[in-house]
């Protein structure tokens, strides 16, 4: 759908908006990584931390995010030199457009990783996979082949590229109304299957009983970096998304809903997870090898656990792909709007640029895995500057342009738009003008020490 008056894309309905909008936030930060980070970090009280960081630092900084893009109608770059003309503010639209870019050149990899995983599921690849010690081997292979690895990261980014093509309405949003309500139904299933296994209570009990001794200045500062990470935070695809929106639409419950749905994806890996990790006798705290290494093998030891290693993998590529979409339409979304691109040029040139830079990334396991620069694989490097550096200063700029420069009233005017006044943007206003940009400074500066 196009705006009469600018003739820029829409979202459809609002259902279509949250439904998009969440799949950017659910990404492999909320499949893969919660459930690691939350068993190095003592499970149910890392949750509970988790969950407060995501209330009080991502809501408001996810609603300045909307409220930016919409604002301005226009991608993250465009957004801020229209909000203030001529002003340095507008590198946090630079910062978040590189960003995205960045963090699609290694995200794509990992996608990769999820669809050849998906298809040795659907091939009994799995069969071989005895210990989470042979899995290892069979992973760290895996990742060496750059004939593989390189296959499985052109087909990721082709899907994103087959979606974003055909645009924000017909393309991502309505790709969107299909993947999310299925990925939903998907961890539903595995989530009974995990629960009912034997032994499974202590694994609950683990995730869900908090022990407040576990609790210390370092799980903070990681449940704090999770929230705003596994939200798409600082990226400038929420910005952009914010543009299609319609001017009465409600900020507030939407952004809500979103940060709700994010939040039950996260809880319910974790019941996915832990139940069964506990079950089959292994460790919680396998780390980042928990997905690729240990889950196979608890998929072997279950009864008819090739259908459910099937549907595991299969959400964990729909998670991917949503979160790539909106990463590649954010850098899209800038040519169109400054260069005047066709959707086809700028997303082909696009997605070439983010595979082409992707390339050593990709290789980072095997051939150029002794190539390290600042002691760092290509890879780690990357994924280093973008998540611990570029991603929390951009969200911590972000924060404060919006509390202290925007201006409060233009603000809350934004928010409020042809909606009923409400006790929210009073609070809002107060996290994001001191909590959320000192959370994050604090965030970024802790990198340095």
């Amino acid at each position: 759908m196009k705006d009469k008056n600018n003739q820029r894309a829409l979202w459809s309905s609002r259902i279509g908006f949250i439904l998009a909008a969440s799949g950017s936030a659910v990404g492999l930060g909320n499949i893969w990584k919660f459930p690691y980070v939350t068993g190095q970090n003592g499970g149910g009280a890392f949750v509970l931390v988790y969950m407060i960081c995501t209330a009080i630092i991502g809501l408001p900084l996810m609603l300045s995010e909307f409220a930016i893009g919409r604002n301005a109608n226009l991608n993250p770059i465009g957004a801020f030199n229209k909000i203030k003309p001529n002003s340095p503010w507008i590198v946090i639209g630079i910062m978040g457009l590189l960003g995205g870019f960045l963090v699609l050149s290694f995200y794509s990899v990992v996608g990769g990783w999820t669809l050849a995983y998906l298809v040795k599921s659907l091939t009994h690849g799995f069969d071989s996979f005895t210990t989470s010690k042979n899995a290892e081997s069979i992973f760290l292979s895996f990742t060496a082949d750059a004939t593989e690895t390189l296959f499985y990261q052109i087909l990721f980014i082709s899907i994103s590229i087959y979606i974003v093509l055909k645009g924000v309405d017909k393309g991502i949003e309505k790709i969107c109304d299909i993947l999310m309500p299925t990925l939903v139904i998907m961890l539903a299933i595995l989530m009974i299957r995990s629960i009912t296994l034997p032994g499974a209570v202590e694994g609950l009990k683990f995730y869900l009983y908090p022990d407040f001794s576990k609790i210390n200045g370092s799980v903070i500062l990681i449940a704090l970096g999770q929230s705003f990470f596994s939200l798409s935070l600082g990226m400038g695809c929420l910005i952009t998304y914010g543009s299609y929106l319609r001017p009465q639409e409600n900020l507030i419950s939407v952004t809500v809903y979103i940060v709700i749905f994010d939040i039950l994806i996260a809880l319910l890996m974790g019941m996915i997870i832990f139940p069964a990790v506990f079950a089959m006798g292994m460790e919680p705290t396998e780390g980042p090898s928990l997905v690729f290494n240990v889950l196979p093998v608890i998929f072997k030891k279950m009864s008819i656990g090739g259908i459910f290693s099937i549907i595991f993998f299969c959400l964990l590529t729909i998670a991917a792909i949503t979160s790539s979409i909106s990463l590649l339409e954010g850098v899209t979304s800038f040519l169109i709007d400054k260069y005047g691109w066709k959707r086809k040029n700028a997303v082909l040139i696009t997605a070439l640029a983010i595979f082409l830079f992707g390339i050593p990334s990709a290789l980072s396991f095997g051939l150029l895995e002794n190539l390290k620069l600042a002691n760092m694989t290509f890879f780690d490097l990357i994924n280093n500057i973008t998540s611990n550096y570029l991603l929390p200063l951009s969200g911590m700029l972000t924060a404060v342009f919006v509390g202290w420069v925007w201006g409060v009233e233009k603000v809350q005017k934004e928010i409020e738009n042809n909606t009923s006044k409400s006790r929210w943007p009073q609070i809002w206003i107060f996290l994001v003008k001191f909590i959320t940009p000192l959370a994050l400074a604090i965030v970024f500066l802790s990198n340095f020490f």
